[in-house]
C-alpha cells in the first residue's frame, strides 16, 4: 500500500507577523522583532512564539504550534474528508439515521414525558 500526499501546508500558506517580545529580557529583547505569530488563513489556526532570541527558531516553533492546534487539526480532518469523499458518506449516514421512522419525539405534558403520538391521540 502506497501513501498518497493529500494536503501540503507550507509557510507560504500562512500570514506571518513579527513583533517585539514582551516580558523580561533586557535591551536586546526591546530592540529586536524576534517574536513571531503564524496564522493559517484557511483554518484560522494561530501559533506564536517569543521564547528564543532567534527569529528563525521562533518562526519554526510558531509554525509547529499552529500545526498542532485544535483548529488546524479540525481543518485537516474536514479537508481530508472532502478529498476522499468521506464527507458524502457521512452525510448519507446522518440522513439515514435522522429518518423519521427512526426518531421518537417526546413532549412534556402534565409534568411527564409522553410520546408525541400519544399526545396527539388525547
Amino acid at each position: 500500500m502506497t501513501k498518497e500526499l493529500l494536503i501540503k501546508v507550507t509557510a507560504k500558506d500562512c500570514k506571518w507577523d513579527y513583533y517585539k517580545g514582551s516580558g523580561a529580557g533586557g535591551q536586546k529583547k526591546n530592540k529586536t522583532s524576534s517574536a513571531v505569530r503564524c496564522k493559517h488563513k484557511p483554518s484560522g489556526a494561530v501559533g506564536q512564539c517569543e521564547e528564543h532570541r532567534s527569529q528563525k527558531q521562533n518562526k519554526q516553533l510558531a509554525f509547529r504550534r499552529m500545526a498542532e492546534s485544535k483548529e488546524f487539526q479540525n481543518w485537516i480532518r474536514l479537508t481530508v474528508a472532502k478529498i476522499t469523499g468521506a464527507e458524502a458518506e457521512a452525510r448519507s449516514y446522518a440522513e439515514h439515521e435522522m429518518n423519521s421512522d427512526r426518531i421518537k419525539i417526546e413532549v412534556k405534558k402534565d409534568g411527564k414525558w409522553v410520546s408525541e403520538e400519544d399526545n396527539e391521540v388525547s
